[in-house]
């Protein structure tokens, strides 16, 4: 649905009330722009500003069907843009991916909005607020949209910055509790968290951070297009405004790619703790079971009660096995002890 429409001449907002008598009139008086926002439209809302616009159909049905990556196509008369906002969720720490398609033309622009993660309204409100900006054309809309959107990346990249330091403070601080605990008295050497909530969190970040990293990277050649080559529809003395886009977007990539090999990193060193401590586990039980299995054998051999076997009929038989099981497991403990199996 259009959920906004208006006409900007000198950078002031003016009504559209008949989107045809308006674009008619800037055909005419080449002096404004109009900017339509349409919000996750169908075919049927689409159909008016198609056929005023003119807009290319190939265009338009990746505008419909949505679920675009992030690029930049030169039509005959416009431009067409497709960016992907984030939202990043507090609460759950999870980030929500968007859509937001632009097209540019001389005098207009169409902006269509999937999902709810999406800066356009703010974006509007505060060109409206500086009408000097607004002056310079749809080339000052399209700025000021991926402007907000690389901005949201930069703040969703401090948030998964952070999240990280507490998940590798999480993960090796746990290992050097353990160790702590392992060294007291009586300590068991364990942690209190599950290796597998562990392993579950840095999976999910590594998700988000996925998510943020098909985002951004998608985007880094359109914005280095705008920034140094010619385009239409936008005017030379606009590319340093797209080239500072374009370098916080670079950083931004780069702080994706670093976390992506960190949270690597760390899941393998902590996959690689959990074999370890599984190793130490295998070879406390395999340690336990041998003490166990000498008694056991003992018991064995003089339960079989053949008649020839002396001990069972002497006196203290019963008291030489005791202490042979007691003896033989005692030295076995030792031995284990001492080469750290228990």
């Amino acid at each position: 649905m259009i959920v906004d429409a208006a006409v900007y001449r000198e950078g002031t907002r003016q009504p559209c009330t008949d989107l045809s008598d308006e674009i008619d009139r800037l055909r005419d008086v080449p002096d404004g722009f109009v900017w339509i926002g349409l919000k996750d439209p169908t075919d049927a809302e689409f159909d008016l500003v198609k056929s005023e616009l003119r807009l290319h159909p190939l265009a338009v049905e990746d505008a419909v069907n949505g679920n675009q990556r992030a690029k930049l196509e030169i039509y005959d008369e416009s431009l067409f843009v497709v960016l992907k906002p984030l939202l990043y969720d507090d609460a759950t720490s999870l980030v929500e991916t968007g859509e937001v398609m632009l097209f540019v033309g001389d005098h207009f622009v169409v902006t269509v909005r999937r999902g709810e993660a999406g800066p356009l309204t703010d974006v509007r409100r505060r060109l409206e607020a500086r009408s000097g900006e607004l002056a310079h054309g749809p080339a000052a809309v399209l700025h000021a949209v991926m402007n907000a959107v690389v901005d949201g990346y930069t703040a969703i990249d401090a948030e998964i910055g952070r999240d990280l330091e507490e998940m590798e403070e999480s993960v090796f601080a746990g290992e050097v509790e353990a160790e702590a605990a392992a060294q007291r008295p009586g300590g068991s050497g364990r942690r209190e968290a599950r290796p597998g909530e562990d392993a579950r969190r840095i999976y999910l970040l590594k998700r988000e951070v996925l998510e943020v990293r098909r985002a951004v990277l998608p985007l880094i050649d359109p914005a280095q297009k705008l920034a140094e080559r010619h385009m239409p529809h936008v005017p030379e003395d606009s590319r340093p405004f797209f080239r500072d886009v374009a370098d916080h977007l670079l950083r931004v990539a780069d702080h994706v790619e670093s976390y992506d090999r960190l949270l690597g990193d760390i899941l393998s060193a902590h996959l690689t703790r959990v074999s370890v401590q599984q190793n130490a586990d295998m070879r406390t039980i395999s340690a336990w079971v041998a003490i166990a299995a000498v008694p056991t054998m003992i018991a064995g051999v003089y339960g079989m009660n053949f008649d020839n076997m002396p001990e069972l009929g002497w006196r203290y038989g019963y008291f030489m096995a005791l202490g042979l099981m007691a003896g033989a497991c005692a030295l076995m403990f030792r031995a284990f002890k001492k080469s750290g199996w228990l």
